[in-house]
């Protein structure tokens, strides 16, 4: 599967973004798609993911994120979208997009203070 990443760039703390991720190919709705991020000396960690569980979808958000940012996938168009608010300079960081082993190219966001 190869992932597409977009959005991305620069802004002050307190504004949003937001990434945009296509999948290429078939996934199937029950495995996590969403995204991870990475900061220089850090190493790569969770930031959201959504799937579908049943009739219902199950999403999961780092601690640091929970209440500023929204996944949001559409299963029918094989996306996933991160809203992205009241962004803090910790959020700076490459974002990627994940499917199972497949990874985006990154994008990077960086939040001035």
């Amino acid at each position: 599967v190869q992932l597409q990443a977009s959005g991305g760039g620069l802004v002050q703390a307190g504004a949003s973004l937001r990434l945009s991720c296509a999948a290429l190919g078939s996934i199937y709705a029950n495995r996590p798609l969403g995204w991870y991020r990475q900061s220089p000396g850090n190493e790569r960690e969770l930031v959201a993911h959504r799937y579908r569980s049943g009739v219902r979808d199950t999403t999961m958000y780092a601690d640091s994120v929970k209440g500023r940012f929204t996944i949001s996938r559409d299963y029918a168009r094989n996306t996933v979208t991160l809203q992205m608010d009241s962004l803090k300079p910790e959020d700076t960081a490459v974002y990627y997009c994940k499917y199972e082993t497949s990874w985006g190219q990154g994008t990077l966001v960086t939040v001035s203070s």
